[in-house]
């Protein structure tokens, strides 16, 4: 049995996994990566990262060690789960295996079927949310040994779900007008007026590269000049994440 790692180990593996997902939300590296990191935040038997597909009403798993059946479940019927509402409940914290209340299990086909015929015996269900509020995925992970109490890793695996959310909206979301997350960044900017300069200092780039992003965006969008780029952002529903904060942008 491997030994528990303390407090401080778990915090610097939680690093690593923010930087797994950032590079997975460039597309720099594939979600597995991410699954990989977390491994080293909590060890588990099966882990997966799923993305919500609005359109099909179903997930969709990105990566994952599941079981053929547990995948499929995963996808196609935990939304209609029992559980599924406590999930995507106000509290948004996770849901541990050992916290969910003995009935409820006992009316859960997903751990009556699924995860009780593999031995499971701790672990956590944890919805994903973008920073509009948009529901985009889930991570399941699933362990055949309890975990200690009290457990740090419970509190890491909450503040990393902003970097996880992240990772999978952004897997295989298309980009409105081919424009690259940069130029998307900067497109953003224009929606509120601000100038190269301003937006070179929110972005921390130079003016002249803020300029040659322009550029790219009236030549990709066909566009005459800038009004008509912030014009098109806004009928996109696309605009700076946070005007007082960390740079970006995102879609309504």
């Amino acid at each position: 049995m491997a030994a528990e790692r303390s407090t401080a180990d778990i915090l610097d593996a939680a690093v690593h996994v923010r930087e797994a997902a950032r590079s997975a939300t460039s597309g720099a590296t594939g979600i597995d990566t991410v699954l990989a990191a977390l491994s080293e935040v909590m060890e588990y038997d099966h882990a997966s990262l799923a993305r919500w597909d609005p359109l099909r009403r179903r997930h969709t798993t990105l990566a994952g060690s599941y079981p053929d059946d547990a995948t499929a479940y995963i996808e196609t019927r935990l939304h209609h789960d029992p559980v599924f509402p406590v999930l995507r409940g106000p509290d948004r914290g996770g849901l541990w295996l050992r916290d969910v209340p003995r009935q409820l299990l006992a009316a859960s086909p997903g751990f009556q079927e699924v995860l009780s015929p593999l031995g499971i015996e701790d672990g956590v269900a944890q919805c994903l949310f973008a920073a509009d509020g948009r529901y985009v995925g889930m991570l399941n992970v699933s362990t055949r040994r309890p975990r200690r109490t009290p457990d740090p890793a419970r509190a890491v695996v909450t503040l990393l779900t902003e970097s996880l959310a992240a990772a999978v909206d952004a897997r295989d979301r298309p980009r409105p007008g081919g424009l690259s997350p940069r130029e998307l960044q900067v497109l953003a900017e224009l929606t509120v007026g601000r100038t190269n300069r301003e937006i070179a200092e929110r972005l921390f780039i130079t003016p002249r590269t803020v300029g040659t992003h322009i550029e790219h965006i009236l030549a990709k969008l066909d566009l005459p000049n800038r009004a008509a780029a912030a014009a098109r952002a806004a009928a996109w529903g696309i605009e700076p994440v946070n005007r007082h904060g960390p740079p970006g942008a995102a879609m309504r």
